[in-house]
């Protein structure tokens, strides 16, 4: 496979949050927000328990375009880095990866907190931390 080629994921589900525009990762810090998995893959989910970490990696459905120096969380007071030193959903391939607590698992939905992804946003896979 050459680096041009198309690589094409399926969600494996969605987030629902209150989280419906951008906003500093510090308003996330200890939100709730449900991870609807798709019901077919819900036997995946098996051995995930409540108070443990979860990496949660997702489309940033929102994003367009990147530059690849930015001013950290957009603050341009700060210096610019390179993209690939950020947490920017502004990024070539726009997509986001949170370390969250698992709540509670109820069927195929996950219940967490502080996860940085806004309401819709497709989940690509779930990893333990």
């Amino acid at each position: 496979m050459s680096m041009n080629e198309g690589i094409v994921y399926r969600p494996i589900g969605r987030v629902e949050n209150a989280f419906r525009e951008p906003a500093p990762p510090q308003t996330f810090a200890g939100s709730s927000s449900r991870i609807v998995v798709d019901p077919a893959l819900a036997a995946g989910l098996e051995g995930l328990e409540p108070g443990s970490q979860v990496m949660v990696i997702f489309h940033c459905h929102r994003s367009q375009g990147y530059e690849l120096r930015q001013h950290p969380r957009a603050d341009p007071e700060r210096p610019k880095r390179g993209v690939f030193a950020l947490h920017s959903p502004r990024r070539p391939n726009p997509i986001g990866i949170s370390t969250v607590e698992l709540v509670a698992v109820a069927g195929n939905v996950l219940t967490v907190r502080d996860l940085d992804a806004l309401d819709g946003s497709p989940v690509l896979d779930l990893k333990p931390a």
